[in-house]
Formats: structure tokens, sequence, C-alpha cells
């Protein structure tokens, strides 16, 4: 049964998002509101060739779909969200030649706004490359992320 919620993580994540599948994002973990994500060293998306250090917007993908598939972990059905906040602080270079894991956790949700942590590491989770903070806004059924169209009611 786990092995066939990653696979439909795998396809929410890199089958429905060609920057993701791009990056080689893949599905390792999840439980009921949290997930692990990661990306193999790939030398293409290198930010300085000097170091081989994968470049910092990497990660910050590889952070922000993770903390998405966490809130969908949380919600439990499919549900239009969006990045509402996400700030990351770097706390170290990724190693070169290395995948990077991410693994993050709603840990709070209300009716329309889900809060998520997330750390970005290789090894564990206790010497993080990344640490992230999030907060994301669910639709309800039937808005638009663009237009509400019952805000546009008189």
């Amino acid at each position: 049964m786990k092995q066939s919620i990653l696979d439909r993580i795998d396809q929410a994540v890199s089958g429905r998002i060609p920057h993701n599948a791009a990056l080689g994002m893949r599905a390792v973990a999840c439980g009921p509101d949290d997930v692990t994500l990661s990306v193999p060293y790939d030398a293409r998306l290198v930010g300085n060739p000097e170091t081989g250090v994968l470049h910092g917007g990497v990660i910050t993908t590889l952070i922000d779909a993770t903390c998405g598939m966490a809130v969908f972990m949380k919600l439990g059905k499919p549900t239009r969200i969006a990045t509402l906040d996400l700030r990351i602080d770097y706390l170290k270079p990724a190693s070169p030649g290395r995948a990077v894991l991410a693994t993050a956790e709603c840990y709070k949700m209300t009716r329309q706004v889900a809060f998520v942590r997330a750390l970005a590491y290789h090894d564990s989770k206790d010497d993080p490359i990344a640490s992230s903070a999030g907060t994301f806004m669910i639709f309800s059924e039937g808005a638009s992320p663009m237009v509400d169209e019952k805000a546009r009611e008189p």
C-alpha cells in the first residue's frame, strides 16, 4: 500500500509538473502529514561550476514541492493550493555529487491556510542544508486560484 501512495505522489510531483520532472524529483517516504522527496545530483543543475554545488533554485524547488505534498497528505484529498510564503534559510552548500532530500511536515491547518516546515539535507536531518517555514493557501472547491468568482458577485 505504501508503494502505491509513493507512486501517486511521484505522479503528482513529476508527472504533472514538468519542471520537477526535469530535476528528477522523486518521492522517498510519506506519512499522514509529512513527505520526503529527493533530487539526484546532476551536473546540469550546478550553480557554480568551480565548486560543483547544486544551484540554490534546485533546493528551493525541492523544498516548495515537498511542502506542497505535505499539505496534500494532511488534507487527504486533491485540493488546489498555492504557496503564499516560503522562507528558506540556507545553512550550508549541498555537497557536490550527492542527492538532496527534503522532508516537510504540515503541522497546522486552518480552513484556508496550511503551515509547513521543512529541512533539506543529504544523510540526516540533524545536518541540514536548508531550513524552511511556509504557508499555503487552500482553495475552496470551485474557487479559481486566479479569480474567486464569488468575490466578484455584487
